[in-house]
């Protein structure tokens, strides 16, 4: 159906395409019922006629087919020779091969309906026209003819088979104007291969970036900026920072984020810094890690990140064995801001007399500490102080556990409540911090309070825990399962008792922390095989397991048995050296003959 219109205007149009609603019409013949009327689509065509516009309106019935199944399939045909024709000059007129042409055009849907819509509105143009420059193509031909008016080579398809949105895909298009398709073809797939390699979905590389950003607290630059707001694009889609490491779920974020990636030269740019980073003890398979956590790492010239690496380094007094290692903790200390912020921590820490060797370990161990801010630091220097850990003191902990000094201050307070709620003193809690800081990092309910309940069950009283966790507080940082339950397994099996294990425990906790293969075995075969004693004999004297075998046990008990004398495992190593030569030897006669025994 054709109606003409006249609109006194004076706007200027070629080609107006509207599609009109579902419309609804009362019938005569089912009463109050409704019937439903398909889309119609509109083409208006005008015609200028002095100061009129007179406007051609050609309907179309959305359902203009006999039915809406045929209409479908047919929409349905068409783009799939759509996607054909697409496949076809991707090939014979950009280079591409048939599995990369064929790939890029099934997973580029919206703008395969993008050129099939175009295709629809020349067909109209023309049929309004009168001819065309396209006219007496075929539909294929038309869908080629369409892609090369777009100009962009194919690009936006390919872009878009990356999982970008038509518009992201069209701007970067724009952008990479200067770039063939074969050329980002094959710069995509190196990215791809440098980027992902060694990762995988289950999100380790999600987890270093969670707790990078979290650890952050002072002024940034535009590199560490940037990299934020790629990790924040990730973070906000399903699966979260832990799909960082997925090629499928984050790489077109990352192009998105660092487009100029794609500008980068293969030869000149790219593979001489994946060599840089390997000629410094990162691994092919773990270079990945470290761009995806700094990708402004890429954009930098490598003789500008070469000077970054030894300027950075050299702060922390990291040799060159250690250098893969720092950076692959932690890539942001390439930045400027980050290495800027150096010299204050040194200068905090320094003044409560903590050694510059000792900082600079605590740094390589833990080189987060680059990224907090002093002020917060400060935070945890007073709580230390409290507990009576200052100066030298200080000196102890934090090179063991650097991590500390990012803790939230309530967090820390809560571990020393639980010692104190054990029946510490602050002075006893500060010697602990000094000798096991890792404590002060642990969770109390997954991690101390089970230990506790562990000991329980072999019968020890919560009344000794004091005794036990000052005499071996490293026992709260074992995996119990896997190290400790297996030592006291060993102990049962051999003809001890768990009463009898309990009593060991809280006689010599550090029983609980010696190795079978390295400690306990060998020590337990030399008492019944060669000294000839009954294994009860540990239960008296657990201590015994800390003595050195070659050292100690072997030369008293050869000079024991060579004069015949009858002694208890107390006896013989409860001494020191002059107390037993004064009550077994004469004066001198037990540095002879282990002097004697060594040659």
């Amino acid at each position: 159906m054709f109606m003409e219109l006249f609109i006194h205007t004076s706007c200027n149009f070629e080609i107006l395409t509207l599609i009109s609603p579902p419309l609804q019409s009362r019938s005569r013949n089912f009463g109050s019922n409704f019937l439903s009327l398909p889309p119609r689509r509109v083409t208006i065509f005008p015609a200028y006629h002095g100061g009129r516009v007179a406007v051609s309106a050609s309907f179309q019935d959305g359902d203009s087919s006999p039915s809406s199944n045929s209409s479908q399939t047919n929409h349905e045909d068409h783009f799939s020779l759509a996607q054909n024709s697409i496949s076809g000059f991707l090939q014979q007129e950009v280079g591409l091969s048939e599995a990369d042409s064929d790939f890029i055009s099934e997973n580029s849907p919206k703008y395969t309906r993008m050129i099939v819509e175009g295709v629809r509105d020349l067909e109209e143009w023309n049929s309004w026209k009168g001819s065309g420059e396209s006219e007496g193509l075929g539909f294929k031909e038309k869908v080629i003819y369409m892609v090369k008016q777009k100009g962009d080579g194919g690009k936006v398809s390919f872009l878009e088979s990356l999982k970008l949105s038509l518009s992201s895909a069209m701007y970067l298009a724009h952008y990479l104007s200067s770039e063939s398709l074969p050329k980002l073809l094959d710069k995509v797939k190196y990215l791809k291969e440098i980027f992902f390699s060694g990762s995988d979905e289950k999100g380790p590389v999600g987890k270093y970036a969670r707790r990078m950003m979290l650890y952050l607290s002072i002024p940034i630059d535009e590199d560490v900026q940037q990299t934020l707001s790629f990790f924040e694009k990730i973070e906000a889609r399903r699966g979260g920072l832990d799909m960082l490491g997925s090629v499928d779920a984050s790489f077109r974020f990352l192009i998105e984020s660092f487009p100029r990636l794609l500008l980068l030269s293969e030869e000149n740019d790219m593979k001489p810094l994946v060599e840089f980073l390997e000629s410094i003890g990162i691994p092919k398979d773990c270079s990945g890690k470290v761009l995806l956590l700094y990708p402004p790492i890429m954009l930098s010239k490598t003789e500008e990140i070469k000077r970054r690496v030894a300027a950075s380094l050299e702060k922390v007094s990291a040799v060159d064995k250690d250098s893969g290692k720092v950076l692959m903790k932690y890539p942001w200390i390439l930045s400027p801001s980050i290495q800027e912020h150096y010299s204050h921590i040194v200068s905090l820490l320094e003044s409560e007399s903590v050694l510059k060797m000792d900082i600079d370990h605590a740094i390589r161990r833990w080189p987060l500490l680059l990224g907090c801010s002093t002020s917060n630091m400060k935070l945890m220097v007073k709580e230390f102080d409290k507990l009576g850990v200052r100066n030298k003191r200080m000196g102890k902990v934090i090179p063991k556990m650097p991590q500390l000094l990012l803790c939230k201050p309530q967090e820390f307070l809560k571990v020393v409540s639980f010692l104190e709620d054990l029946g510490f003193q602050k002075e006893i809690v500060g010697q602990i911090l000094c000798r096991c800081p890792e404590i002060f990092g642990c969770s109390i309910d997954k991690t101390l309070q089970k230990k506790l309940i562990f000991l329980t069950r072999f019968g020890v009283c919560s009344t000794h825990f004091p005794r036990i966790i000052k005499k071996y507080p490293e026992f709260l940082i074992y995996d119990v399962e896997k190290t400790v339950l297996p030592r006291l397994e060993y102990l049962m099996d051999i003809g001890i008792s768990e009463r009898e294990i309990a009593f060991m425990i809280r006689k010599f906790s550090p029983i609980l922390g010696y190795s079978i293969d390295k400690v306990l075995r060998p020590k337990l075969e030399f008492l019944v095989n060669s000294m000839e004693k009954p294994v009860k004999e540990v239960i008296d004297y657990p201590r015994y397991f800390s003595y050195s075998l070659e050292k100690r046990i072997k030369p008293r008990f050869w000079v024991l048995k060579g004069k015949n004398i009858e002694y208890t495992l107390h006896e013989m190593l409860g001494k020191n050296d002059e107390e037993f030569a004064a009550d077994f030897l004469g004066l001198g006669e037990l540095q002879t003959h282990n002097e004697s025994e060594t040659s």
